[in-house]
Order: C-alpha cells, then sequence, then structure tokens
C-alpha cells in the first residue's frame, strides 16, 4: 500500500524551517530549496503543500501566532485557582516574550511584523493573531472585575480599551529588549508597573460589600 502523508505534519514541519530561516535571513530571505533543505524534505513536498513563496509565509506567520497564542492559554489552564491579577500577568507576560527561551520567537515575529509593513498579505494573518491576543486580554480583565457595578465615583474600566493598551505595551517591550534599549529585567519592571496600575483601577470597580 502507499504510504499515508501527515500533510498537516509536514506543513508544520516546514513552517517551522520557514521560521528558523527568516530568524537568519528574514522572510524576504527565505527560498523554497532551502527551506526544503532545512525541513529534510524534497523540494517537491514543499511545492505540493504550498503553492508559492506567499502561501507558505503566510501559514509560517498562522504558525507563530497560534503558537504563542496556544502558549498563553496552557499557562493559564495550568493554574485554574490563580487569581486574575496573576493570570492577567501571566498572560502578559507570554505575550511580551521576554524570557531567554523565547528571544528566538521574538526575533521571528518582529521579522515577520516588519515584512507585513510592506507586505499586505503577510499582514492579515498577524491582525488576526494581535486580535486574538487583545481578545484573551479582554476576558481576564472583565474576568477580573466580577462583573459588578463600578464603587460610586469610579470609572469602571472598559475591557477592550484597557486590553488594546497592555496589549500594545507587552508587544513593544518585545522590541526594546531585542535592540538592547532595555534589559529583561527592566521590562518586567515596566509590564509590573503597569499591571499594578491596571489591578487598582480594576479593584476600584469591584462593587461593595454590604455591611
Amino acid at each position: 500500500m502507499p504510504k499515508q502523508v501527515d500533510y498537516e505534519s509536514r506543513r508544520r514541519r516546514i513552517a517551522e524551517a520557514v521560521c528558523l530561516l527568516a530568524d537568519e535571513h528574514g522572510p524576504e530571505g527565505v527560498s523554497m530549496r532551502d527551506v526544503a533543505a532545512r525541513a529534510q524534505v524534497s523540494l517537491g513536498a514543499v511545492q505540493r503543500c504550498f503553492r508559492s513563496k506567499e502561501e507558505m509565509l503566510l501559514f509560517a506567520v498562522d504558525h507563530v501566532g497560534e503558537h504563542i497564542t496556544e502558549r498563553v492559554r496552557a499557562r493559564l489552564a495550568a493554574s485554574p485557582a490563580q487569581s486574575a491579577a496573576t493570570a492577567l500577568g501571566h498572560a502578559a507576560d507570554e505575550i511580551a516574550l521576554l524570557r531567554e527561551e523565547h528571544r528566538a520567537e521574538a526575533r521571528i515575529w518582529l521579522a515577520f511584523v516588519a515584512q507585513a509593513a510592506v507586505n499586505e498579505p503577510l499582514a492579515r494573518p498577524l491582525r488576526n493573531s494581535y486580535a486574538a491576543l487583545q481578545n484573551l486580554l479582554a476576558r481576564l480583565i472583565t474576568e477580573a472585575t466580577e462583573n459588578g457595578p463600578a464603587d460610586e465615583g469610579a470609572a469602571p474600566p472598559i475591557p477592550q480599551v484597557e486590553a488594546r493598551t497592555l496589549l500594545a505595551l507587552a508587544d513593544g517591550l518585545t522590541s526594546h529588549v531585542l535592540i538592547g534599549h532595555l534589559t529583561a529585567e527592566e521590562a518586567e519592571e515596566v509590564l509590573h508597573t503597569h499591571l499594578v496600575g491596571l489591578w487598582e483601577r480594576l479593584r476600584s470597580t469591584r462593587p461593595r460589600k454590604a455591611v
């Protein structure tokens, strides 16, 4: 019987090779032939999975975005009893890619972002990834307020606005660390300071308990 090919697994393997090459040469320096060599498959196998280099790059961008989003969700699921503040902090930390083991992934992400600035098809999956992360943060912020009415005089935070701000901060810190403007520790401090302020705003919107 002919050998069955797991094309989805092969596509992910090729996407990993694309990411490694994009880290070394930038997305514009990636070729299907080099990807085939790095993935240890034939050029024909790459071409059967992807009709063009652009289609291959689009899949790789989705692959990276989904990997980051799934890692955030996995970290939250690993500690279901954690407080809302802790969950939000963990999510922001994962998105910022500040730890040393995520440095290569951060370089790859920013390489795709830079290329997407002049490539609209590449920008679309990046926008989708950012939207998914923003919605996840907004959900955590909504849960932190416990859907309760605000204390008198306190303006309740708007989850999507707060999530957009937090996402932009975390994403910006990624590049600041990569270029050496901030150390990872300094970036963590910036993120922590923002989260403390956000948490204070969230606490001010919780309903007062009846005496």
